[in-house]
């Protein structure tokens, strides 16, 4: 990764996994407030408290997340980098477990760990503006961080992991096979799948709306 070792991505995903049986989480859910109930995640016990924290509630209770629970996350000791390498191992993950799932098969062993140290790389041109962390605008991408965007002024949900380009590459790669490329997404009478435009998109709906995803 770019922040995470491989050992620690590796932590990552198996807290994925287990967040996704938290019974604490599943009584933050049902709360009227998120911060409500009183008690503590079961964990894996491989990562620290802030890591925990993000994992769970960001697999379980995503559409009640604040920039004060994202700044209070990031002051006990993640960096922000961390923070969205994080997320993007979260979205990829549950990407593919729930795809496994849908399929009734088995879920997919985690690989071993890969020798290597992060690069700590942080784009020149991240700045906190329409999001609650850094993030690349479109004129502001410089040529260490290509290939970013699929188009010259891409929405937003497409620049929400761009303080980490490789994040929002693998994050990408993986939706486009999963969803449509975005290079396609305006192309609204055509479809490259075996179901069309808007079958993809009444499905498409309805899980977001399942998976309480205000965009």
């Amino acid at each position: 990764g770019t922040w995470l070792d491989s050992k620690r991505r590796l932590a990552v995903a198996a807290e994925i996994r287990r967040a996704q049986s938290c019974v604490f989480c599943m009584e933050i859910k049902n709360a009227l407030s998120p911060f409500t109930p009183i008690g503590t995640h079961q964990t894996t016990g491989l990562l620290h408290e802030p890591e925990v924290e993000l994992i769970h509630r960001g697999v379980n209770d995503p559409g009640r997340l604040s920039k004060t629970w994202a700044d209070k996350i990031i002051k006990d000791g993640l960096s922000q980098g961390e923070y969205v390498e994080i997320v993007g191992i979260i979205a990829s993950v549950m990407i593919m477990d729930t795809m496994t799932m849908a399929l009734g098969s088995l879920a997919t062993d985690l690989p071993d760990e890969k020798p290597g140290e992060p690069s700590y790389y942080l784009p020149p041109g991240a700045k906190t503006k329409a999001a609650w962390l850094p993030i690349v605008e479109p004129e502001d991408v410089v040529e260490m961080d290509e290939p970013l965007y699929p188009k010259p002024d891409p929405a937003y949900i497409y620049r929400a992991l761009s303080m980490v380009p490789e994040s929002l590459r693998n994050y990408w790669a993986l939706a486009y096979s999963h969803y449509i490329p975005g290079q396609t997404v305006g192309q609204y009478n055509d479809s490259i799948r075996a179901i069309t435009r808007p079958q993809i998109e009444i499905i498409a709906a309805r899980v977001s709306g399942l998976h309480q995803c205000t965009y």
